[in-house]
């Protein structure tokens, strides 16, 4: 028997889970590296590097598993696995509130990272209630909800900050936890028998998946350039914090404020200039203009020795974010509808791959530019090495097929 097909507040449920969730990452990040000096005892170069460690340890296990979830999404629905990664969230952030080692925050980043499929399975449940025409649309509104969460989270972490290092993950956990019990009442699953697929184990590992994904028309160029922007674009929150304490000598509630107007800037790019610019361009274009926004705002964050101008041109650094739904409109139209889970977990699997191998490149890089007895001292050194692999990626896009990319 088929379930019925969700109505508006199904929708609403979506955003405000990639909401919920966004605000419990936000929260943690302007006191990671306060965190990790204090469970370490070293100073703020040492700190990156277990940063960028933690962030790798997540994406490996969320590279590992995204396939299976994807494929457990298409055939069991997507509520089941929302509100199961949902629970173990919650438990997540309650190890790391209490978590006296460095070593204890590494367990419960792996454990988080095994069921970090919130997100992937969102934009399949979007993708399940969405028509062609509309999905760059509504996968625009994912992202800015996606920068709601940014805009609440960073301030709540700065501010909770003062009632100790602790304090924001306590907070996520009660986030996440209430985010499982209104799941768990409103939400209605999206997968019908008519898109329903059969589970295979040999076709869920990361690399089956790739190859069954990798085989439809026009999208293995695409799943490259998305791994390689994704790589890039990490750099902001592998080495934000870091770099704000370096750089400009930020606190913990400055970083939080900066994350929190990248939050409200890309709100306003992702929920009301994607559609815009799709029409105006299609989304190849729109694609190739927020790719060299990308760049140029880059190569700024790699020389800027003003924290004024820095968060002045943080708007403009969020007016690139118009790439990414467009990008991933563009591969999800070029999927059948019974393997929008498995393209969305290949999508959460690659990202989670590019966004392991970003933190440790990033923060050795970070770490070579910052430690005592650096030849140079150049905390924007990371935003640099991210600008040129944005080039590589404007390169790919331009010398695509136009054929492949109207496919």
């Amino acid at each position: 028997m088929q379930t019925p097909m969700p109505h508006k507040s199904a929708r609403l449920f979506i955003l405000l889970t990639v909401m919920l969730d966004s605000i419990g990452v936000g929260l943690i990040f302007p006191v990671m590296p306060d965190l990790i000096e204090d469970v370490t005892g070293g100073d703020l170069s040492q700190a990156a590097l277990w940063g960028g460690l933690l962030a790798t340890s997540f994406a490996v296990m969320q590279f590992l598993f995204g396939p299976i979830v994807g494929n457990l999404s298409d055939r069991f629905g997507r509520r089941p696995v929302m509100l199961t990664a949902l629970a173990v969230m919650a438990a997540d952030y309650v190890v790391m509130a209490l978590a006296g080692s460095v070593w204890l925050l590494l367990a419960g980043r792996i454990v988080a990272g095994l069921t970090a499929a919130t997100h992937a399975t969102a934009s399949a449940y979007m993708a399940d209630i969405s028509p062609p025409g509309e999905r760059a649309r509504n996968f625009g509104l994912i992202g800015a909800a996606f920068g709601a969460g940014f805009i609440l989270g960073p301030l709540l972490g700065g501010l909770l900050a003062s009632f100790g290092l602790r304090a924001p993950f306590w907070a996520a956990a009660a986030m996440a936890g209430a985010n499982l019990v209104f799941g768990a009442l409103v939400l209605p699953e999206s997968v019908t028998d008519r898109i329903r697929r059969p589970f295979s184990w040999a076709r869920a590992n990361p690399l089956s998946s790739f190859r069954a994904i990798g085989r439809l028309p026009g999208l293995g160029r695409f799943l490259a350039l998305h791994t390689l922007y994704t790589l890039a674009f990490f750099v902001y929150p592998a080495i934000w914090a870091y770099y704000g304490k370096a750089r400009f000598g930020w606190d913990a509630s400055v970083i939080g404020f900066s994350l929190a107007l990248f939050g409200i800037s890309l709100i306003a790019v992702q929920g009301m200039g994607v559609a815009p610019a799709i029409r105006h361009w299609g989304e190849r274009k729109t694609t190739l203009v927020g790719f060299l926004i990308e760049v140029g705002t880059l190569i700024f964050y790699g020389f800027v020795t003003s924290g004024f101008w820095a968060l002045v041109v943080t708007p403009l650094s969020a007016a690139s974010g118009i790439a990414g739904p467009a990008l991933q409109a563009m591969m999800s139209n070029l999927t059948p509808n019974d393997q929008q889970g498995e393209l969305q977990g290949v999508l959460s699997s690659l990202a989670a791959l590019a966004s392991g191998l970003s933190p440790i490149l990033m923060t050795g890089v970070f770490f070579a530019f910052t430690r005592p007895g650096a030849t140079v001292y150049a905390p924007g050194a990371p935003f640099l090495l991210a600008a040129f692999l944005m080039v590589v990626c404007v390169i790919l896009l331009v010398a695509r097929p136009r054929a492949a990319a109207h496919a």
